[in-house]
């Protein structure tokens, strides 16, 4: 295992049915494509690292989400094919996009960007990497808990983009290089966090992160 980093950090918005469904009753609009915003490098928060909750913004929502990091493109990270993109991905871990709910959706509602919603400091907690010597990413299973409880149960067969085709989608764009990591999407359970939680991600294939809000 190794510590999180990130040269840039893609992320990936209503990635699961269910999670969409839950945003409808909010007042979003549905996903027909791809949705991708950013977080700057310095959101991250390692694990076991106090999350400093942003004030005065309302509702603060987990996301939790399977995170991966890419790299051995030499200089071919453009125009990736999809049926070659997975060898890319070098080490994985769990994560969560924190989000200004209430925020974000105003936003949306203007038309306007994320990025005061998504990409505060402290918006990306992020697990220890563990190296990813292949196997099948669309077959991992992972969990949240705050004091505990479960709130959300992560089955990446939903995805509604696999992982795959999200590497495919933004090297059409990007040149995608060593260290980039992707937040690949999250399920349905998402929720408020306050001062005092404890939020927990774990996965037996990843291993267990957790974080204690402040």
């Amino acid at each position: 295992m190794s510590p999180p980093s990130a040269h840039r950090i893609f992320c990936i918005g209503k990635n699961y049915a269910a999670h969409v469904a839950e945003l409808a009753h909010l007042g979003h609009a549905p996903a027909g494509e791809l949705v991708v915003f950013m977080k700057p490098a310095s959101a991250i928060v390692p694990a076991g690292a106090p999350i400093p909750l942003p004030r005065g913004f309302g509702a603060v929502h987990h996301e939790a989400e399977l995170v991966v990091s890419l790299g051995g493109f030499g200089d071919g990270g453009r125009d990736l094919a999809e049926t070659e993109a997975v060898r890319y991905v070098k080490r994985i871990t769990l994560g969560l996009d924190l989000t200004l709910r209430e925020l974000q959706t105003q936003l949306k509602n203007k038309g306007a960007p994320w990025e005061l919603a998504k990409a505060f400091d402290g918006a990306a907690p992020l697990g220890d990497w563990v190296d990813w010597h292949g196997g099948d990413l669309q077959a991992i299973h992972f969990t949240c808990r705050v004091n505990g409880e479960p709130r959300q149960r992560g089955d990446t067969s939903k995805m509604l983009f696999p992982v795959a085709r999200q590497i495919h989608i933004l090297s059409r764009t990007w040149k995608l290089i060593d260290g980039d990591v992707i937040f690949t999407g999250t399920p349905a359970g998402v929720g408020p966090l306050t001062p005092g939680d404890e939020i927990a991600l774990e996965s037996e294939l990843i291993g267990r992160y957790a974080w204690r809000c402040v």
